[in-house]
């Protein structure tokens, strides 16, 4: 059952729900077609290990989005409210919704107006995948027989009508699912090539160089010294024997214990005595 949340759009409140939601905004990265935000990147957010980025085009988008709503009703003669729906585990923020609830309005106001990719696609009469997904999903919440993207310049916009493809939301939800598997474990999803910042400045290719070589004579250094001390080992047969400098010391130690054979063990969630997650930093050689 579709039912209205009393937040203002941008506010802690609004931040809050978003972060336990399915957003609609948050679609495109769950199915990987987002040109801004990864999988990997969304899942951080979701645990609150890193805030959203705002950026100037987010804040044109916010500054421009009221006078684009007039210019939509002055065009549609329709009166649009903004809000918030939720269905479920399902969320749409929507940039407004007629009072019977038939269609609702998706603004957009790229930064580069009519030299925008989106603005020549929608003048063409398509929408870019990411932007569909996020369409349907409001759709698939609302229930509306149509969405209008509204794309503005601050001047002059553009209408494309959106209708509902139920066919696809069973796609929508197939990912979000696998998606909250990862947050309800607080395992990442695999990073993407997206996720990857490719960097051939000097300094980041001076201090690999040297990374490399250091690595190439540790791990050189290491095999000498697990030879070194093979041979040491092979040399002792009593408790303990010193000289020169090295002792060799052999002694017994109690075996862990393995929780996963303890009978008492099974069934007991054990999430809730998990250690907060944190970062950890790998370093490999390509």
């Amino acid at each position: 059952m579709t039912t209205i949340v009393n937040l203002v759009q941008g506010s802690r409140e609004w931040h809050d729900h978003r972060r336990r939601y399915r957003n609609a905004s948050e679609t495109p990265a769950v199915l990987g077609v987002s040109p801004w935000l990864t999988a990997y990147q969304l899942w951080q957010q979701k645990l609150g290990l890193i805030t959203p980025e705002v950026n100037a085009a987010m804040l044109k988008g916010t500054e421009l989005e009221p006078a684009a709503r007039a210019a939509y009703e002055a065009r549609t003669g329709l009166v649009m409210q903004p809000l918030v729906l939720v269905d479920g585990e399902y969320s749409a923020s929507l940039d407004g919704l007629t009072l019977g609830g038939e269609r609702i309005v998706e603004i957009k106001c790229p930064y580069r107006g009519q030299a925008s990719s989106l603005w020549q696609a929608v003048e063409a009469g398509e929408l870019p995948e990411h932007y569909r997904w996020q369409v349907q999903h409001q759709l698939m919440v609302t229930g509306a027989e149509v969405a209008d993207v509204f794309v503005f310049d601050g001047t002059e916009g553009l209408l494309l009508p959106v209708t509902p493809d139920p066919a696809s939301w069973e796609q929508v939800r197939s990912a979000w699912d696998a998606f909250a598997e990862f947050i309800a474990k607080a395992e990442p999803p695999p990073l993407t090539a997206s996720d990857v910042r490719v960097r051939d400045d000097p300094e980041w290719l001076q201090a690999a160089s040297t990374y490399r070589e250091l690595r190439t004579a540790y791990d050189e250094l290491g095999k000498a010294v697990d030879e070194a001390k093979a041979k040491l080992v092979g040399l002792t047969s009593h408790a303990k024997e010193q000289g020169g400098g090295v002792a060799v010391t052999r002694l017994w130690k109690r075996g862990n214990i393995d929780y996963k054979r303890v009978p008492e063990l099974r069934g007991v969630d054990l999430e809730p005595y998990r250690q907060s997650a944190r970062e950890e930093t790998r370093i490999t050689t390509t």
